[in-house]
């Protein structure tokens, strides 16, 4: 699933996002430093979805390996489509196809957009700035 073998992420992938968002988040640090305030947030997916894959039981999935829709070997290849394996129970499985997490997965991530801690998103979350903005009103 999502390019790699056993139902595991792409190694290459998984690198590219290694360095892609340290630097994304350091661009807009800068970004926030240079107009003296925060303007600009990141949402740290890349850490949310590490999550519910390394420990999909404590989110409530059964499987992060295997996609809810989709065909080959976990369901790994190929998006969703009327030829593809369906899972019985969409809510169990952390990704609907090999490559975006399924509706469940995406509300706890935007869970975290909405209220988590600076380790999801940096430097607050999206209530926090939303609530900052509205006092400045």
């Amino acid at each position: 699933m999502r390019g790699g073998t056993n139902g595991e992420c792409s190694d290459e992938l998984q690198r590219a996002s290694a360095l892609y968002n340290p630097q994304l988040l350091h661009m807009l640090q800068g970004l926030n430093r240079k107009f003296g305030e925060n303007v600009f947030i990141a949402a740290i997916t890349g850490e949310m979805h590490t999550n519910f894959i390394t420990n999909p039981a404590a989110y409530g999935f059964t499987t992060s390996k295997v996609a809810c829709c989709g065909q080959g070997p976990y369901n790994g290849l190929g998006l969703c489509t009327t030829l593809s394996n369906l899972c019985p129970n969409r809510n169990l499985y952390a990704f609907w196809d090999p490559f975006h997490p399924s509706e469940k997965a995406n509300k706890l991530i935007v869970n975290q957009i909405m209220s988590g801690s600076i380790r999801y998103m940096n430097p607050m979350n999206l209530s926090t700035i939303l609530a900052l903005d509205a006092s400045k009103s």
